[in-house]
């Protein structure tokens, strides 16, 4: 008789090592917490690691909406474009059904009781409710903390279960193509905007970055409770409220801030809006940033 165990889903043949780590040290912020045990640490990176691949899927949900739309005015013009923007949708729904293979095998091996609680229909449609330019500068926000993140602590940490190091290897190298292309278009679509269409874009852009940040505080009280519930030890309440603060602040570093201050980011953003307009975004931004050390 076959066990549930190996009827569960595999990338290739291959199954995550539950003795590894999944998401490095540098983006979970373990190290805020000292008072947690190698396995508790363990453990504390796979729940992360668990989330950081629900909110892949969530992201890319209505990154391939996006794109599928706008490639609409490439119908009739430049085919190199179109086919550009009809491969990265291709990849995004690839993508989207990867991560959601990863949670089918994630799941089955850590304690019951975890929920990932967004819901990326109902995030789709508020996000694809902006206007195109807002939408355009949150993905390639999101396109290059993707590498971002690859680059300056999943690639380099030995520790890491090897299979989600590949699968997040091959997301990457994706994932730069994808930049490229958001980059484009995000510029094509501020040449289209006169000033106060462009100021009113900056202005969702700001509650795009406020409704990210409502969906990384959900998801990191559901993730501390959980973690809480599940370690193989109870926490007093100082050390409980810790680890809530470090998830929040791993959240909104992870899916936020990492993205907002990457270089290429900043120059394209410095290159379209003027002094007041990123005023407006770092007033905006400074209640976030100043929670994650």
């Amino acid at each position: 008789m076959v066990s549930p165990r190996c009827r569960s889903p595999r990338v290739r043949g291959r199954s995550f090592d539950f003795g590894r780590k999944f998401l490095p040290d540098g983006l979970s912020k373990v190290e805020q917490l000292p008072f947690l045990r190698p396995d508790e640490k363990r453990l504390f990176s796979q729940v992360q690691g668990r989330t950081y691949a629900n909110m892949f899927a969530l992201v890319e949900r209505f990154i391939g909406a996006k794109v599928l739309e706008l490639s609409r005015g490439h119908w009739l013009g430049d085919q190199v474009a179109l086919e550009a923007m009809v491969r990265l949708t291709d990849e995004e729904l690839k993508h989207q059904e990867m991560f959601r293979r990863l949670e089918r095998m994630i799941g089955p091996d850590m304690p019951a009781g975890y929920a990932f609680l967004p819901q990326p229909n109902d995030v789709a449609q508020a996000v694809l409710a902006a206007s195109s330019w807002a939408v355009l500068a949150l993905i390639l926000d999101i396109e290059l903390f993707s590498q971002a993140h690859y680059r300056s602590s999943i690639d380099p940490d030995t520790q890491l279960d090897p299979l989600w190091k590949d699968v997040f290897l091959f997301h990457w190298k994706e994932e730069s193509q994808h930049a490229i292309v958001d980059e484009m278009e995000w510029l094509r679509e501020d040449q289209r905007l006169d000033a106060a269409q462009r100021d009113q874009a900056v202005d969702e852009l700001i509650g795009l970055v406020a409704a990210v940040d409502g969906i990384v505080q959900m998801q990191a009280n559901a993730d501390a409770q959980y973690f809480c519930k599940v370690a193989p030890r109870d926490f007093d309440e100082a050390q409980a409220q810790a680890i809530q603060s470090t998830l929040l602040a791993a959240y909104r570093w992870q899916y936020i801030v990492s993205g907002v201050q990457d270089p290429r980011f900043l120059g394209v953003l410095g290159s379209m809006i003027n002094a007041e307009q990123g005023a407006r975004i770092n007033a905006a931004l400074g209640p976030i940033v100043s929670t994650v050390r």
